[in-house]
């Protein structure tokens, strides 16, 4: 197939890259070539800031034909618009990358579908992600627009090891408060459920719905099957780093309240990884035949932390979270003791 993806060689759609290139499509690449160095030989790199020079990437496009038009980096309903505008007619089919995070908040049902309502007040990006949605289905029920909509929950690769607490600057200072035997700021006890997926996991479901008829006209998640606490969440990554886990439990509301606004906890928090899931996947499977994610999080965690410790560039230190995180913790030990002193 002839593939166009807008993006490319980000956590998801990196997996996605590889693969496709490794089955023998006809790949193009639309971004800023950031990461050029990364990208396999054989595919064609468009190197234009959409966002900025819609005109130029028209013209670089000429009169190609796509099988599939997939959109990583549509954040903004004024993107989906543009790329209806750009699309319609190049394309058999548009990917559009939505969210997870889009579905129903808070939460009235932990065993969410892709029939779940779609609702968060509390994170701007997801009702982003859900304006889009509904513009590039009134396209497919209005003219034809040949669209499939993909959810992904939280997707990590070697890159990174997810974490629900952390700063502006990734999740590595977290590992390294672990590493230096500190308390680590868990959200509520630990306890809510959460779903992690290895991207090329992820990858495999994505690419079974490229060209699929089964796809045009409709929504899909793609997670694994896997359901972990967060308490084993992290557990995990303390295990994989030989160090003991120290939790600290904040509740979620808290520490939206108290958090610079540059963490968004209500948003990454309350809007997204304080509420317990578990995703049903049959929609997709049914789809896509076969499909299954086989990484582990313990797998995928030691990867992970394998690939940081070679690659230092990608270990980037957060002081100011750090900090941060001492003082809430120091404040929050002072109130237990201030309250312990009020008792009779």
């Amino acid at each position: 197939m002839k593939i166009l993806i807008i993006g490319g060689t980000g956590t998801i759609s990196s997996a996605i890259t590889r693969q496709l290139v490794a089955e023998g499509h006809d790949l193009w690449l639309v971004n800023r070539g950031s990461r050029r160095e990364e990208v396999p030989a054989s595919v064609k790199q468009l190197m234009v800031d959409i966002n900025l020079h819609e005109d130029e990437l028209v013209r670089k496009l000429g009169n190609d034909q796509f099988d599939c038009v997939c959109e990583f980096i549509g954040f903004d309903p004024k993107q989906v618009i543009r790329d209806i505008r750009i699309f319609y007619g190049r394309t058999k089919q548009y990917v559009y990358i939505s969210s997870a995070s889009a579905y129903n908040k808070p939460v009235r049902n932990h065993v969410i579908t892709e029939g779940t309502t779609l609702a968060n007040p509390y994170w701007e990006y997801s009702r982003n992600k859900i304006a889009s949605e509904e513009l590039l289905m009134q396209a497919y029920r209005e003219s034809g627009f040949p669209v499939t909509i993909v959810r992904p929950s939280h997707t990590y690769c070697e890159r990174g090891v997810p974490v629900s607490v952390h700063g502006t600057r990734g999740s590595w200072q977290v590992l390294k408060r672990m590493m230096e035997g500190k308390r680590v700021i868990v959200h509520g006890d630990g306890s809510s459920l959460w779903t992690l997926t290895w991207n090329e996991d992820f990858a495999r479901g994505f690419i079974g719905l490229l060209g699929n008829p089964k796809a045009i006209g409709e929504a899909f998640q793609i997670m694994s099957d896997e359901s972990l606490t967060w308490n084993q969440v992290y557990q995990t990554i303390a295990d994989a780093l030989g160090v003991e886990f120290k939790p600290y439990y904040i509740s979620s509301d808290y520490l939206a309240t108290i958090a610079p606004a540059a963490y968004d906890f209500e948003g990454n928090l309350l809007g997204d990884k304080a509420a317990s899931v578990v995703f049903d996947c049959s929609k997709l499977k049914q789809a896509v035949p076969g499909f299954c994610a086989t990484t582990r999080f313990d797998q995928g965690v030691r990867r992970a932390i394998a690939y940081l410790k070679k690659h230092p560039e990608e270990r980037v230190d957060d002081p100011e979270f750090d900090t941060w995180c001492d003082r809430v913790i120091e404040m929050m030990e002072q109130t237990k003791s201030n309250l312990q002193n009020l008792r009779p």
